[in-house]
């Protein structure tokens, strides 16, 4: 974070009037930010620049964006916002299983950014701050979540979740044996949630279930009440 408490942001985008309507929006809020017009610099750059959000075009002139959110991810779990013509489901679904925390379609308005950084940032703060309020330690059933370390484990092997994933895992736990609705999760983990954000939900929940379930086809831990929402259930 900068000395103003904004967080520091990494724009990847080849489109130069696009990459300029970003970053004329984010001096109008006083974001520090750096550029990259390709995926090698950008690769280049969050392991140099250590933003705290990336903003990131899919199609560079020399990778897939996907590929360099893989790249980024084998180091860090900086919040990464997809900004992207791809409008199709599959391109969303590829890009937030590659490790992108949230999905902007192009053309966008200068508010619905701006919203979606508000909402990340937030997401950061609510983070840090759980992290400071609540230094215990979590337990059900294989299940660990250390709050104060930010890490979870299942058994002894530590499961790497990126910061959404976490939140979400994060809030069953704190709401451990009740029933969320869909609604409630959007609402407390995507802050400004639209309508598309349920798809993104259900890709992060199937996710979080692969990387702490025994069988995530037949989940002990997250339950799904169909058209309602999910629980965690109490396994001790």
């Amino acid at each position: 974070m900068t000395a103003n408490g904004k967080p520091y942001v990494l724009v990847v985008e080849d489109d130069a009037p696009v990459r300029n309507l970003i970053t004329t929006t984010l001096e109008s809020q006083n974001y520090k930010y750096m550029t990259s017009a390709n995926g090698s610099q950008a690769v280049m750059s969050a392991a140099s620049g250590n933003p705290d959000i990336i903003l990131m075009d899919l199609g560079l002139p020399d990778m897939d964006g996907v590929d360099v959110i893989k790249k980024i991810r084998t180091w860090s779990v900086a919040p990464i916002i997809v900004i992207s013509a791809r409008s199709d489901d599959k391109d969303k679904v590829d890009a937030l299983d590659a490790g992108a925390d949230d999905y902007l379609t192009k053309p966008f308005s200068v508010e619905e950014l701006l919203a979606r950084l508000r909402s990340t940032l937030r997401r950061i703060q609510y983070l840090t701050q759980k992290g400071e309020e609540e230094p215990s330690v979590f337990h059900n059933g294989s299940l660990t979540i250390d709050y104060g370390a930010g890490t979870v484990y299942v058994g002894e092997q530590e499961i790497h979740l990126m910061p959404l994933e976490y939140s979400l895992l994060c809030l069953l736990a704190q709401n451990v044996g009740k029933v969320l609705t869909y609604q409630f999760i959007l609402d407390k983990v995507w802050v400004n949630a639209i309508e598309s954000d349920m798809s993104s939900l259900r890709v992060y929940m199937a996710s979080l279930r692969k990387k702490i379930e025994k069988n995530s086809s037949q989940p002990q831990c997250i339950q799904t009440h169909i058209g309602i929402g999910y629980r965690m259930v109490r396994l001790n």
